[in-house]
Parts: C-alpha cells; structure tokens; sequence
C-alpha cells in the first residue's frame, strides 16, 4: 500500500496524524487539568473536524488520558477529587458518543453491577469507577446507593454480569453482615461462586489492603484506573 513511489508520501501522512493526535492529548489533558468540561469536549469535537475518527480519539487520546492523569495527578485522591471525577465523567461521555460514530460496533469486553453496600449512601467514588470502565469498554450497571446484598446478586443475575463491584465509605458497611460478606454467601447457595466475581473498593480498603480477604471479596480497586485494569481481568477469569 505504500510501496515505492508511495512511500514518502504515506510516511508523511502517518506522521501527521501521530503529531496531531500528540496535539490532542495535550489539549485535551489540559482542559482534564482545568478541570473544565466544556473545553475538553469541544477538543474531541474539533479532532473529529480535524480527521481524527472516533476509533483514534478514544483509544489514543481517551482511554490513555486516564491513566496519565492518574499518575500526574497529585496521589493525595481527596485534595485532587475533582479532577479525578471530571476525568472519568468526560471520559464516559465522549466516549458513548463517539462509539455511535464508529465504523464497526465496539466490542463490550463485559459487564458489571456496581453500587453502594448496604446502609452506606455515599456515591461520588461509585461514579469515578463507572467513568472509567466505560472507557475500559465494560459496561456498568449502577444500582445506586445502599443496596442490599440479594439485590446485588439478583442484578447481576438478570444482567448476565461478570462482576459485582461493592464501594464502601465506612468500616461498618464494609466489613457489616449486609455487605460483602452476605453478598459471597448468597453467591455460595446459589452455586454461583466460580461465575460471579467480586470486587470492592473505599476507604476502608486503602487503610486496610487484607480487608477484602477478611469480607470475602476476590479483589480491591484504590482507584477507577486500577479498577478498570482488575475488572478487565476478573471478565477473562469467568470467561475461561
């Protein structure tokens, strides 16, 4: 296709694209950073106006923006919380309308279900999570704040879901008989165990890493990067 004659030019081609994607990533990493919406959705408008198509935009400007931003970001999640949620919800958003665009529909890796334990009402790092795998290419199911334990498993059960992903803000929601650890036990009475994984992420976690042991869980996430990457891998386990 580039053979002879067609050489220099198609190597001049290829090189403009990899400058104008390099344009915006940084652009676009920009605007993440100033944690402005409007600027980053405007700069994966007009790279679809520049040539970019909506494959190169997600997979080469989105999804990696992410995880840079994940280590550029000052590892202090709590002062940094509002680049961290600007960054997963226009990842999520540009990425659903870009998929539209796309010349051959995607392919959903898998699913997950993913809501707050019960008694637990808070959401924001839910939503962080939901960000990230839908650039990840796993779709998420929210069921929202303070879900019982059947209802986990009854959701994943009627979405045909690989995963049940648990958050929780308060020790006693984590490691309380209404969260995972009820959660694992209903998966074992239904003989569900080997096809329903289960991941659980919030603070408790981070001050505790064996704590997802201790409540049964199969992994923990600190964050919707490395949730995205866990998930991704918990799918491929149930799937083999």
């Amino acid at each position: 296709m580039c053979a002879g004659a067609n050489t220099k030019l198609c190597s001049g081609f290829f090189k403009r694209k990899t400058d104008m994607i390099a344009q915006v990533k940084e652009a676009y990493n920009q605007a993440i950073f100033d944690t402005d919406k409007n600027a980053a959705l405007k700069v994966v408008y007009e790279a679809l106006q520049q040539g970019l198509t909506p494959e190169e935009i997600v997979f080469e400007v989105i999804v990696p923006s992410i995880e840079f931003m994940s280590t550029s970001i000052s590892q202090d999640f709590g002062a940094n919380l509002a680049q961290h949620f600007m960054t997963a919800q226009i990842a999520a958003q540009a990425t659903e309308e870009l998929i539209s665009k796309f010349k051959s529909p995607p392919k959903i890796i898998g699913r997950m279900v993913i809501g707050t334990s019960h008694g637990d009402f808070h959401g924001l790092g839910k939503k962080i999570v939901i960000g990230c795998l839908k650039a990840n290419m796993i779709e998420a199911v929210d069921l929202g704040l303070n879900v019982t334990p059947e209802k986990f498993v009854n959701e994943t059960i009627a979405h045909e879901a690989q995963v049940i992903g648990i958050s929780s803000m308060m020790m006693h929601t984590a490691n309380g008989k209404n969260g995972c650890i009820r959660v694992r036990e209903i998966l074992k009475e239904r003989g569900l165990e080997n096809k329903i994984k289960i991941i659980v992420g919030g603070a408790p976690y981070k001050y505790n890493h064996e704590l997802y042991k201790i409540v049964h869980a199969d992994a923990w996430a600190e964050n919707g990067i490395e949730a995205g990457k866990i998930v991704t891998k918990l799918i491929s386990e149930v799937r083999s």
